[in-house]
């Protein structure tokens, strides 16, 4: 499955929106469980979902609007 930049920043405010704060502690939580299993692949995704969560929880990023990378 891929998604594109504005689905994981979308998905990232869903988990903050639904979760507040605690959605860093989820996807922290999921890095190190992950890591320890060796489930690499899966691991990378909940720390992106760390930063993205971090981005939308302070304010540096508004999921709903258009995302530019650059």
């Amino acid at each position: 499955m891929k998604m594109s930049t504005g689905d994981l920043y979308r998905l990232a405010g869903d988990l903050a929106a639904e979760h507040g704060t605690a959605a860093s502690d989820f996807a922290s939580r999921a890095v190190m469980t992950l890591e320890a299993e060796g489930a690499h692949e899966r691991a990378q995704f909940w720390f992106l979902m760390l930063i993205l969560v971090g981005d939308v929880t302070s304010g540096r990023v508004d999921p709903d609007a258009y995302i530019t990378i650059h």
